[in-house]
């Protein structure tokens, strides 16, 4: 206890003393000036939007992009073979990271073009940058958005009705996506779970006529299972229909 409190005690200090030592090597904390390319920002400034958006990245890849839908349909798929944690969630992780990359690539490309090299050549400011870095993002998000749930949040929020999908609010249409992708991904994870539910079905029948009734039916059926999914080349197809099922 006596070092975890002299660790913390350190960690303060020394956040402490950072003002002073930016003052001292002539630093500047703050610096926001306005010119003719619009609002620019000191280095400490985007040093700490970077550090920001780092820490916001998982919330980023889980809210806005194809990822949630992905994993729950593999972790469902797992489940209904009845595998354990076989593949192991690091494989379903990379997975479902990797094939989100294949999805959002036209997105991601759109959103570097339009935003990221923009401000990067010192061409675009930070405030603009962010503006146009969100263009692609809604696009993506309001052609998987079912316009129910845009209806239901915007109800929530109290806001009236609006003329056009692209005048939704930000913060109105990410809850409203992530709704649709849980339901979309369900209704996924449902119809591939109906064929192996069948032959967990017809493996207990067989063992209950037969009067193995002591003899667990998961144990007999997984190999089936496992045979059906690979005969029928399994993981190009839940792969390749989950990447069809976006529209980009």
């Amino acid at each position: 206890m006596k070092l975890k409190s002299c660790l913390v005690l350190l960690a303060s200090m020394a956040l402490m003393g950072l003002p002073f030592l930016a003052q001292a090597q002539g630093i500047p904390m703050v610096n926001v000036s306005g010119g003719a390319k619009g609002t620019q920002y000191s280095l400490t400034l985007q040093v700490l939007a970077l550090m920001t958006s780092l820490t916001l990245l998982p919330s980023f890849l889980l809210m806005m992009t194809s990822f949630v839908r992905i994993i729950i349909v593999l972790s469902i798929l797992r489940q209904a073979l009845g595998t354990g944690q076989t593949p192991p969630n690091t494989v379903l992780v990379g997975l479902a990271l990797f094939l989100t990359l294949f999805i959002m690539s036209p997105v991601l490309q759109d959103l570097y073009v339009g935003a990221i090299a923009p401000y990067m050549n010192n061409t675009m400011a930070f405030d603009k940058a962010l503006a146009a870095a969100e263009e692609p993002l809604r696009g993506f998000m309001l052609k998987q958005t079912r316009e129910d749930d845009i209806a239901l949040f915007m109800q929530m929020a109290r806001r009236p009705d609006v003329a056009s999908a692209a005048e939704v609010p930000f913060a109105t249409l990410v809850p409203a996506f992530i709704t649709s992708e849980l339901k979309s991904a369900f209704t996924i994870g449902f119809l591939i779970y109906i064929p192996f539910v069948v032959i967990d079905l017809i493996v207990s029948s067989v063992l209950m006529s037969m009067g193995m009734m002591m003899l667990s039916p998961m144990m007999i059926s997984m190999p089936f299972k496992l045979m059906l999914f690979v005969l029928v080349d399994g993981w190009s197809l839940i792969l390749g229909s989950l990447a069809a099922s976006f529209v980009v």
